[in-house]
């Protein structure tokens, strides 16, 4: 897991970016690949050109088909965790979830997943993020915690999605210990949903002692999904850090660039594909690190 964030290097600006002109068709056959870039303070770089990326897929190079460098419209899921353990935790969660909720744009659209016990799809895909706000307040913490089961829930909903680029949001406090679904099952559907998934919570590694195998191992289970995805997992060492964290997630998904690819390998095998993003940047500029989605399941037949 990254290191707890502090406010220091979650705090930026959200510019409103023009609205992107292009048009990524939804052809089956068109693999999009949503890429971050920051520099070595960590600070998201802007202006690169289609040039200056590079895509690979299973070591072959592809031709990149359409690219952009502005604001996409965004098809998001917050999946909020309201178990018992969220309950001192409660207020600063719903403060991240309305930090996040105030950078979506009019083209954008939202759902809510809330776990405990069990999962439920509370608000399906809205443009009014009042719908989630109010849902929020009606949350009253308690029972176990179906994280696994939150996220299957999120990716049904998702299949309904109407924008190109979509993305889950997590805030949680730990690891699974109440779901039907298993660890590898849910990271076998994540491989296969074209979805970023990000992830947000405080993981106190003190309050371990008790806890289940499962619990333990949560955050780094939100960290190897999120990673395979091109999205990423925030640990806050203060559950008062939260709404930073949430910022930061927003501002990653609103200045992304979009590279779109026709494969090369047209075989409908359903097998997976290993994509890679290599930099070629202007001279002059610092050594630069890109985060992208690292696969995708080709069609089957």
């Amino acid at each position: 897991m990254p290191k707890a964030l502090g406010l220091a290097i979650a705090i930026f600006a959200c510019t409103a970016a023009a609205q992107m002109q292009t048009t990524f068709r939804a052809e089956t056959n068109l693999v999009v690949i949503p890429v971050a870039v920051t520099d070595n303070l960590n600070r998201f770089v802007l202006g690169l050109q289609k040039p200056d990326f590079h895509v690979f897929e299973d070591g072959v190079e592809q031709s990149v088909a359409q690219f952009s460098g502005e604001d996409a419209p965004l098809s998001v899921g917050l999946v909020f965790d309201e178990s018992g353990s969220m309950d001192l935790k409660l207020r600063n969660a719903r403060d991240a979830a309305a930090q996040f909720l105030k950078t979506l744009n009019r083209e954008d659209e939202a759902f809510l997943v809330e776990f405990g016990d069990s999962a439920r799809l509370s608000v399906s895909f809205t443009v009014k993020p009042d719908e989630i706000q109010n849902a929020l307040k009606n949350i009253r913490p308690g029972g176990l915690t179906a994280m696994i089961d939150a996220i299957h829930a999120g990716l049904q909903e998702m299949k309904n999605a109407k924008n190109p680029r979509k993305a889950i949001v997590i805030v949680s406090d730990g690891g699974d210990n109440h779901s039907h679904y298993t660890a590898s099952e849910i990271e076998s559907l994540v491989r296969a949903a074209d979805v970023q998934v990000y992830a947000m919570g405080v993981f106190d590694p003190l309050a371990s002692l008790g806890l289940s195998p499962e619990e333990i191992s949560g955050p780094r289970l939100l960290s190897e999904i999120a990673t395979q995805t091109g999205g990423r997992a925030f640990s806050a060492a203060l559950s008062s850090d939260l709404p930073a964290v949430a910022a930061r997630i927003a501002v990653e998904l609103r200045n992304q660039y979009i590279l779109a690819y026709y494969p090369k390998n047209q075989a409908r095998d359903g097998k997976y594909r290993k994509v890679e993003v290599k930099l070629s940047p202007p001279t002059g500029l610092t050594p630069l690190k890109a985060h992208w989605r690292l696969g995708y399941y080709a069609p089957g037949q």
